[in-house]
């Protein structure tokens, strides 16, 4: 479940195609996020020993500004976007 709902963008499919395929890429950076916290919950850094206060936090952002670069290029934004563009 995620924590804060509101985050989420949300897709408007009366929207110009430039606005919609913004909309696609923002929900695209949230699938990958959310692939990213998954599959690396129990990733080991092999430079510290234990866990600094910070570093969860850290490697939140870190996985999030990673996300948001990679929208648009792995296809799913693509794929809503033609769904959703073709039904207006």
């Amino acid at each position: 479940m995620l924590a804060n709902q509101s985050a989420l963008p949300s897709i408007d499919e009366k929207t110009d195609n430039v606005k919609l395929k913004e909309q696609t890429d923002a929900f695209e950076s949230i699938i990958l996020k959310m692939l990213m916290d998954s599959a690396m919950q129990n990733e080991k850094n092999i430079f510290s020993a234990q866990n600094d206060p910070g570093d969860k936090i850290y490697k939140s952002m870190y996985r999030e500004e990673l996300a948001k670069a990679s929208a648009g290029s792995f296809g799913f934004s693509e794929m809503l976007y033609n769904y959703l563009s073709q039904r207006v």
